[in-house]
């Protein structure tokens, strides 16, 4: 049976904006936001005959997270993650920098502080080149 013909129930999309990232090793992603953030699997199609999957979904602080393997022989052609970073709301900050800022292939961008508009801030780049940020007070 394919990807495409498998009947399992699609979990509950979580959150009103989903992001929907596009990253080169889309179960490697997953399984890093496992370490990072805490991430839950809660659907993946499984790889095909060149490890490549076509979908996953995570469960990330109570939103969903999306995310996908490149096919260029579909037109999703490889392109480098830019233009845009997700932001992380996050009740302990502390906590949340101490773990995330220490996962191993994680790129402190922006060391946590206190920013003009009054939340504390940090940005991190992943090694899949996905900007993540912390926010919190």
């Amino acid at each position: 049976m394919s990807a495409m013909e498998q009947t399992q129930e699609m979990p509950e999309t979580k959150g009103g904006v989903v992001a929907y990232l596009s990253v080169d090793g889309a179960a490697k992603a997953a399984e890093f936001y496992a370490k990072a953030f805490g991430a839950e699997q809660v659907f993946a199609y499984p790889p095909d005959e060149k490890g490549r999957t076509m979908h996953v979904h995570l469960y990330i602080n109570g939103s969903s997270v999306m995310l996908s393997d490149f096919y260029p022989e579909h037109g999703h052609a490889f392109e480098k993650p830019q233009g845009f970073t997700m932001h992380l709301i996050v009740d302990d900050i502390d906590a949340w920098w101490e773990h995330v800022s220490n996962t191993e292939g994680m790129k402190v961008e922006l060391p946590l502080q206190k920013m003009f508009w009054g939340d504390r801030y940090a940005t991190l780049r992943d090694p899949f080149g996905v900007l993540w940020a912390l926010v919190g007070k």
